[in-house]
């Protein structure tokens, strides 16, 4: 199999051990997904993950970081990214996200990726869920 059509995984040290059997990303070639993440502090050893803080703003924010990690961890940037999910439990959160978001994303060289957002339920406590798709070069 040669190294472009290699799948592999991407697990950055700083986040959880996923509570199934997930990757935090998978890179194929020169796609890489970044599956859902959700607003956790970086991992602490022997302690249970910990949201940002109990804000979207705060959620938000660090669900940006956790997508940047993985991100990184496959060779690619925002810039690379193509497509973004987002994830909101509650519909009066719409406004506040998408300042956040624009702001995220303001200083792109190129155009914004293309997004689509849904209102799910998550676990308690957590507000916020992106993923994303890059495409390399």
């Amino acid at each position: 199999m040669s190294d472009t059509s290699r799948k592999t995984a991407l697990n950055p040290a700083t986040h959880t051990t996923p509570p199934a059997k997930f990757s935090h990303g998978v890179r194929k070639g020169g796609i890489l997904q970044v599956a859902g993440q959700v607003g956790f502090l970086p991992a602490v050893p022997g302690q249970p993950p910990a949201p940002a803080g109990p804000t979207l703003r705060e959620q938000t924010l660090q669900t940006f970081a956790n997508v940047g990690a993985v991100l990184r961890e496959g060779g690619a940037s925002w810039e690379d990214v193509v497509m973004v999910r987002v994830y909101l439990t509650d519909t009066d959160h719409f406004a506040e996200f998408n300042e956040l978001y624009d702001a995220h994303f303001a200083d792109l060289a190129g155009p914004p990726p293309a997004r689509t957002t849904v209102y799910v339920g998550l676990p308690a406590g957590l507000l916020v869920e992106i993923d994303a798709l890059a495409v390399l070069d």
